[in-house]
């Protein structure tokens, strides 16, 4: 894939092209988005993908909703408010797999001194208000079981909150209300040409199988992540010889480590490096701890990301630090790679390169939105603003309707009554379920109720047993499961099953990944005879 968007004109496929208001080129969380938010105000919306959902940066976060405490260093306050005030409005969207996080800041004296930390964590408890998440405190990590795992030389250091979010199914949620708003979502599908006019694009979607498929749409929304200055330059053509591509964007690998759980509370850790960039250690899938990210300066194909050994080196190190028990490669269970799509604001250390977005628009013809940078957590306000301007092109402008919307499986009212706090609600809605459906082993209903939320009897489609839920194709995931994945969450194979749409693929051997892979795989043959 080292040219995803290289294609020559349009090949005309012999049926007249289909028609559509905007076609959107990207399925990460910021096309999904986009797309639902369009398709929410009535537009007729298209997504393609050329992969899986979120198979590349928004599957690869380190899963936090959060303001970015550190990014008050480089004085990015109107990120950070923004970032702040969207916690709780997606907090409340989904309570199933967004949840409030209590993060640890031990502190080293050597790095930062403890006014400038009070200061940035004041601002950061002050600068959006709050409803669901607490506020700020110190904390003596001489006395406090928080310092249990740490080190001696860490005396005290501070507690703050921020969010949790399950990113790859984040995109599948958004993708699935798009669609229920009347998007059509292409996953796997390639946009290898798009020719501008006056009037409108005139698209070329070509599936896994190279059937091409011509769609004319009235506005383009560019939200390819990594590629979104290569798709300008490659598969977007002008209407008359201008220039597309107006930014240049900075890749930026971050990687994470996955290795065996380093503590035992729900708390998260926060720590400071001695090049002043911060690492998190955060409590992940019950029996591990996650640690990253890398802020690493990358050339060549983003989606041929990897971790490096220096990379995995660098993170033992750090979090080794600050624990008691060195964490080491060899202790590695998992370890994946992403790629930020940064503006280049020709900032020399990644670190600091700003996490804010730009929606860059061009009316020279038909409307064009490239959407350059951002980060997950302000996904909503960025398609609400992307939305909001292709209204302004198309000389349509209409309502915004997302600031109070759940999303798939966010609305537990028919299970728990009236909402109160997201993380309370999770925990009333698991054992409603449970009461509901008393033979399901507790284990299983909690993971379901996790993914799934209100829309775990879609999933279990009427079964009154497990029997009902036909064979188990791997410990705690069974047909019914597999069935829902292929028949509402586009997935197709067993990464998207094990790795995206949940992280089984953690919990299982070589064996039983190839099981589902196997099963999936009967299933596909199987409709194709079908």
């Amino acid at each position: 894939m080292t040219e995803p968007y290289a294609g020559g004109p349009p090949q005309r496929p012999e049926a007249n092209p289909e028609v559509c208001d905007v076609l959107v080129v990207g399925g990460g969380i910021n096309g999904a988005g986009i797309a639902r938010d369009l398709a929410g105000r009535g537009w007729r919306v298209v997504l393609a993908e050329q992969d899986d959902l979120a198979a590349h940066t928004s599957s690869a976060s380190t899963k936090l909703i959060h303001g970015g405490l550190r990014y008050l260093e480089h004085y990015e306050f109107s990120l950070v408010r923004k970032s702040l005030l969207e916690r709780e409005v997606l907090l409340k969207s989904a309570p199933h797999i967004m949840w409030p996080l209590r993060f640890v800041m031990p502190h080293n004296p050597s790095m930062r001194p403890a006014w400038m930390i009070r200061l940035g964590i004041f601002l950061y408890d002050h600068l959006a208000r709050r409803e669901v998440l607490p506020g700020s405190r110190g904390v003596n990590l001489r006395t406090h079981p928080l310092g249990a795992p740490l080190q001696d030389r860490y005396t005290s250091g501070f507690v703050y909150s921020d969010g949790w979010v399950d990113d790859a199914r984040l995109v599948v949620l958004v993708a699935i209300d798009a669609q229920a708003h009347g998007a059509e979502i292409l996953t796997r599908t390639r946009c290898t040409a798009a020719q501008r006019s006056d009037t409108g694009w005139m698209a070329t979607l070509k599936n896994g199988a190279g059937q091409a498929r011509l769609l004319q749409a009235r506005a383009l929304v560019n939200a390819t992540g990594p590629w979104t200055e290569a798709f300008l330059r490659g598969a977007a053509r002008p209407a008359r010889g201008e220039a597309l591509a107006t930014r240049s964007l900075r890749l930026i690998k971050g990687s994470h480590i996955v290795v065996p759980r380093c503590f035992e509370h729900d708390h998260a850790y926060i720590f400071q490096n001695p090049d002043q960039r911060i690492i998190f250690a955060i409590p992940y899938e019950e029996r591990f701890t996650l640690i990253g990210t890398t802020d690493v300066e990358l050339d060549g194909d983003p989606g041929a990301a990897h971790i490096s050994d220096d990379e995995v080196r660098y993170l033992c190190e750090q979090a080794s630090r600050y624990f008691t028990q060195a964490v080491t490669p060899a202790d590695v269970v998992w370890s994946y790679a992403g790629v930020r799509p940064l503006l280049d604001d020709a900032s020399g250390d990644p670190a600091a390169v700003t996490r804010d977005y730009l929606l860059e628009t061009d009316r020279a013809a038909a409307p064009l939105l490239s959407v350059w940078g951002g980060k997950i957590t302000t996904f909503r306000k960025l398609a609400e603003e992307a939305a909001e301007e292709i209204g302004r092109m198309l000389g349509e402008p209409r309502h915004a309707w997302t600031q109070g919307a759940s999303l798939p499986g966010g609305d537990l009212g028919d299970w728990i009554g009236a909402a109160r706090r997201p993380d309370t609600d999770f925990e009333r809605f698991v054992r409603a379920v449970l009461a509901r459906h008393s033979w399901l082993e507790a284990k299983l209903a909690r993971r379901l109720a996790r993914a799934y939320g209100s829309r775990i009897e879609r999933v279990l489609a009427g079964a009154k047993g497990c029997k009902d839920l036909g064979e188990e194709v791997a410990p705690g995931l069974f047909e019914a499961e597999l069935r829902y994945l292929r028949r509402e969450e586009w997935a197709g194979t067993a990464e998207d099953v094990l790795w995206r749409r949940s992280k089984l693929g953690l919990h299982y051997t070589d064996t039983q990944r190839q099981r589902v892979a196997e099963w999936l795989s009967g299933a596909d043959q199987a409709r194709k005879v079908a």
